[in-house]
């Protein structure tokens, strides 16, 4: 299971698609019901692939995840509840958030402020993140939920 937020047009999901092994599923969630549409048309034919429209959270109905994008919400920023991983992960799963600027100090700093969006996923106790700089102006976060992990609650 693929799961994505943020479909846009569908070139991410494309993406995605493309790269998916044989038999996977892909479930992307777009709040535009016009984008939304528009990236359905594009995958008619790919019976594999479901976009929905709505608010982000409907990610959750067909979850567990063995890769999940979070890239039109539930990163957490600008004050959003992030994105539940224990939920939306199985153990082992693989968790991208994109479209970051690249922490140049410790803790990482956004608007002159300690990034909280990303030291929830650096520091949640079920997963194993790490920022990837992908372009001078450009980071990733990479997260994999730890085997064993059962509570959604961080212990801080």
């Amino acid at each position: 299971m693929i799961g994505e937020t943020g479909t846009g047009c569908g070139v991410g999901l494309a993406w995605l698609a493309a790269g998916a092994r044989p038999g996977a599923r892909l479930v992307s969630v777009e709040r535009d019901a016009h984008r939304a549409s528009l990236a359905a048309q594009v995958f008619l034919d790919h019976p594999q692939v479901s976009v929905l429209c709505g608010d982000w959270r409907e990610i959750y109905r067909d979850g567990p995840y063995d890769l999940l994008v979070l890239d039109g919400g539930g990163q957490g920023k600008s004050g959003e509840q992030p994105a539940d991983p224990h939920r939306l992960l199985r153990p082992g799963g693989t968790l991208v958030i994109d479209d970051l600027t690249p922490a140049r100090h410790w803790p990482p700093r956004f608007g002159g402020a300690v990034d909280q969006a990303r030291m929830h996923w650096l520091d949640h106790p079920g997963l194993d993140a790490a920022e990837l700089r992908l372009a001078p102006d450009l980071a990733a976060l990479v997260a994999t939920r730890r085997f064993g992990e059962t509570s959604g609650t961080p212990d801080h």
